[in-house]
């Protein structure tokens, strides 16, 4: 298969005859950053091929996608214990640099761009950086604090040292660093690397795929009756993000707003399966509904159908660093989202532009969401001064970072060393017990 990126650019190419490598252990085009970071190089005029997962039985192994250049890995994401990630991650990282390696010898890459996880993907990167390549690590997520979260993992804990020295290493092998936000950011300089190496990009979608609409000019003064109030969650359907908080929430607004439903997005899981047996135990029926797998273009048109979307996340070192991309998504497209106050949130938005509630509060979070039912008018107001937010980190905005950061890298003499300069990036490999930068 193979579909074309339109590319309205008028100007010059900035990256024209460059060559770049993405890798990531994930679904691609499904995964939407490393989607929106590849597209953008494409329109710069780079030549530029994704190494990802082959996930379903009906995708291709090559493939062509708004000018990408697709290969995907036969390995499919199962989980499972701490052995299933390593196994899974290792048997990643040798195919993804096996495939990278051959293509260096055949025809070298001037960047390789590794998304994370696993930090340690970057090092897939080692052969064409020996040629020469750049190399940016873009880390979407904290490994240490996310293990910490799904493994019930302690900060002093033997794997989470491990973790943080590999996370080290990482970011002193790469050239720049990518990461989502303000706290991520704040996390990592403070314990691997200077801040100036690492730049914010944050998770904004994609405006060819979620238009900017403008919120609601009018609101009613009372909430309607007469339609059902749609709640909408979309996401990766696991514990540390709540759905089943959202689902008690909903029985406790259930007799004061009965047209109130949940509707759910994403791939099955045995969580989602658990959540979806305790509503039905809970009388709810109808009023939650799992709507299945979505792409990108489908979600938009559903977040269109909602009143609200909500992002009922549990409390835990990871969700209180985490700015949802569907905060974005919700008010590109003129919607409310319901969302709990944490660090990585706040840093963005206050009560004035969101509906905020006490993160991993299931009472809060009911409460929140009968006083957005209750006050059109207020909520029409939070989506003006949300979108208001969301202007000024569109991805327009973000794409022309991403593209200055590896315009910048290029144009630096190319070295043939594994190491960057102290002088150069200002970390350089440490000897010391805990390993890492210096």
């Amino acid at each position: 298969m193979t579909t074309t990126l339109d590319n309205p650019q008028t100007g010059p190419l900035r990256l024209a005859g460059q060559r770049v490598a993405a890798v990531v252990y994930s679904n691609y085009p499904a995964d939407p950053r490393p989607r929106r970071a590849a597209e953008a190089l494409v329109r710069e005029g780079a030549s530029v091929e994704v190494i990802c997962l082959k996930e379903g039985d009906d995708e291709p192994q090559h493939e062509i996608f708004n000018g990408v250049d697709i290969t995907r890995v036969p390995l499919k994401r199962r989980r499972g214990g701490k052995l299933s990630y390593l196994t899974q991650y290792g048997t990643f990282i040798l195919l993804a640099g096996t495939i990278l390696a051959f293509r260096t010898v055949r025809r070298r890459f001037n960047l390789i761009h590794v998304h994370n996880m696993p930090d340690v993907l970057v090092f897939s990167a080692l052969v064409p950086k020996l040629f020469g390549a750049k190399v940016i690590l873009d880390l979407h997520d904290p490994m240490p604090e996310l293990m910490m979260t799904i493994f019930g993992l302690r900060e002093n804990s033997r794997a989470v040292r491990l973790l943080k020295m590999l996370e080290k290493w990482s970011l002193c092998f790469a050239d720049g660093i990518l990461t989502v936000n303000e706290a991520c950011r704040k996390l990592f300089s403070s314990r691997s690397c200077a801040r100036e190496k690492i730049t914010v990009i944050m998770n904004s979608p994609d405006e060819e795929i979620f238009p900017l609409r403008e919120g609601p000019i009018s609101a009613l003064a009372e909430p309607d009756t007469s339609k059902p109030f749609v709640l909408m969650y979309h996401g990766s359907l696991v514990e540390r993000h709540g759905l089943d908080l959202a689902v008690k929430a909903l029985a406790k607004i259930k007799k004061s707003i009965p047209g109130a439903e949940l509707r759910i997005f994403g791939w099955s899981t045995p969580f989602l399966e658990q959540v979806l047996g305790s509503a039905e135990t809970a009388g709810l029926g109808e009023a939650v509904r799992y709507m299945g797998p979505k792409n990108l273009e489908q979600i938009a048109a559903a977040i269109r159908d909602c009143h609200a979307g909500v992002i009922p996340n549990r409390r835990s070192i990871f969700t209180e660093l985490n700015t949802p991309t569907r905060i974005f998504e919700y008010l590109s497209q003129g919607k409310l989202t319901i969302a709990p106050r944490a660090p990585g949130i706040l840093d963005y938005f206050g009560p004035h532009e969101l509906a905020l509630f006490e993160l991993g509060n299931p009472e809060d979070l009911a409460a929140t969401i009968e006083y957005v039912f209750r006050h059109p008018g207020e909520t029409a107001k939070m989506i003006e001064r949300g979108q208001d937010v969301y202007r000024a980190h569109k991805w327009s905005t973000e794409r022309l970072q991403l593209v200055a950061l590896v315009e910048s890298l290029l144009k630096k003499t190319v070295r043939s060393a594994v190491w960057p300069s102290t002088q150069e990036t200002k970390c350089r490999p440490d000897r010391t017990a805990s390993g890492g930068c210096t």
